[in-house]
C-alpha cells in the first residue's frame, strides 16, 4: 500500500472549487488560480470533462442555465481543455504554492490527470459506485477524497472497502446535492457519524454559498473543506449561487486557522486565572466604608460597599466581614483593611 499523505492532523485542508466557473476560458481558469492563492486556500480544484468519454446527447441539464449550449453534451464539449492546457494549469497552480486537484468524470480524464501526477483524487458524488474508475485511482496509491452527495451509508462503505486495499489515506466528505444548500440540509451531524462509522478523516463539500458551515466544521475538527468560489455572484454559471467570493474565502481561511489554533491550545482555567493577578487587582473590588465607623461599631450591610481597585479586603469576603465589629475608627470612603476588623 503506497502512502502519499495529503491531510495533516489538526489542520483542515481548504479546497477552492472552480468546477466550470471558468466557462471554457483558459485565461479565466488561470485567473482563478491567482485569486485562490491570494485568498490563502491550500488547494484549487477543477473538473476534467471530455464530452464523448462521459456523456451522450441524451444527458439533461441539471438546470437550464446556458442559452448558448443546446445540450448538456455540447456544454461539456465547449468546456474541454487539451492535455497541454491542463499541464499549464497544473504548473501555474504549483508555482503559486497550491495543490492542483481536478475531479475526473471519465477514464480518459483519470489517465490524463495521472500523467500530470496529481497528488490526490477527488471522487465526485456521481462516481462513488464507478468500480473501474475507483480501481484505477486506487492503483496509484494516492489519497482519495470521496464525496458522499448522492450515496447512502452502504454505498460509501462499499467504495471505502474497495479503495482501502491500495490506498492508505481516504477521507469521506459530507455533501448535499443542492445548489445552494440551505442550512437544514448541510448535515453537520454527519461529520462525527462518518468518523465513527468509517474510521477515517472527514470533511464537507459545501454548497451553501456561505462561510458558516466551514467555520462550524472546523470547530468540530474536520480535516477537509471543499467549497465553490467565484469572482462575483453576478457571474454566469450553474454554481454561482452556491459559491463564495474571494473576499469571503479569505475571511473563511483566516477563521479556520484561528479556530485550529484555539483547538490546539486548551486552557486550564485555574492556571490561566493565576496569570491574571495584576488585572484582578485593577478590575475587582475591595470593601469600603460608606459612612464613618466608630470603634466597636458593627459592620452591617448599610455601612459597606465595594469599589475598584481591589485594595484591602476583597468584596468576595463580604459575608465573612458583615456583622463583625470595627477595631478602630474607619473614615467614610476608606478601604477596609484586615487590622480594621475585630
Amino acid at each position: 500500500m503506497t502512502s502519499t499523505k495529503l491531510l495533516q492532523e489538526g489542520r483542515c485542508l481548504v479546497i477552492a472549487e472552480v468546477a466550470q466557473a471558468h466557462d471554457g476560458s483558459l485565461g479565466t481558469a488561470h485567473a482563478f488560480i491567482d485569486a485562490v492563492a491570494r485568498a490563502g486556500a491550500d488547494a484549487i480544484k477543477f473538473q476534467t470533462h471530455f464530452a464523448d468519454a462521459e456523456s451522450s446527447p441524451l444527458e439533461p441539464f441539471r438546470i437550464k442555465f446556458s442559452p448558448q449550449d443546446e445540450t448538456r453534451y455540447g456544454y461539456w464539449k465547449r468546456l474541454e481543455f487539451t492535455e497541454d492546457q491542463w499541464r499549464e494549469l497544473a504548473r501555474h497552480t504549483q508555482e503559486r504554492g497550491l495543490i492542483f486537484l481536478s475531479s475526473a468524470f471519465s477514464m480518459r480524464a483519470v489517465e490524463l490527470l495521472d500523467r500530470l501526477g496529481m497528488r490526490a483524487w477527488k471522487v465526485a458524488s456521481g462516481e462513488v459506485v464507478n468500480a473501474p474508475m475507483l480501481d484505477r485511482m486506487a492503483a496509484t496509491g494516492r489519497p482519495i477524497l470521496l464525496s458522499s452527495g448522492m450515496s447512502g451509508v452502504e454505498e460509501i462503505r462499499w467504495a471505502l472497502e474497495r479503495v482501502r486495499k491500495q490506498v492508505s489515506q481516504v477521507a469521506v466528505l459530507q455533501c448535499t446535492t443542492s445548489y445552494p444548500c440551505p442550512p437544514e440540509k448541510v448535515g453537520l451531524n454527519l461529520l462525527q457519524e462518518f468518523r465513527e462509522l468509517f474510521a477515517c478523516p472527514v470533511g464537507l463539500s459545501d454548497h451553501s454559498g456561505t462561510i458558516y458551515p466551514g467555520l462550524a466544521g472546523a470547530a468540530l475538527g474536520m480535516e477537509v473543506l471543499e467549497l465553490h468560489v467565484t469572482f462575483s455572484r453576478d457571474m454566469y454559471g450553474p454554481d454561482t449561487k452556491a459559491s463564495v467570493t474571494f473576499e469571503e474565502l479569505k475571511l473563511l481561511v483566516d477563521g479556520i486557522r484561528f479556530i485550529e489554533t484555539m483547538r490546539a491550545n486548551p486552557l486550564d482555567k485555574d492556571e490561566s486565572s493565576q496569570g491574571a493577578e495584576p488585572l484582578r487587582q485593577m478590575f475587582m473590588k475591595g470593601l469600603i466604608a460608606v459612612t464613618d465607623i466608630a470603634p466597636g461599631e458593627t459592620l452591617d450591610a448599610a455601612k459597606l460597599d465595594a469599589r475598584k481597585p481591589l485594595a484591602g479586603i476583597p468584596v468576595a469576603r463580604f459575608d465573612e466581614i458583615k456583622g463583625r465589629r470595627a477595631r478602630r475608627p474607619i473614615a467614610a470612603g476608606s478601604f477596609i483593611q484586615e487590622d480594621d476588623v475585630a
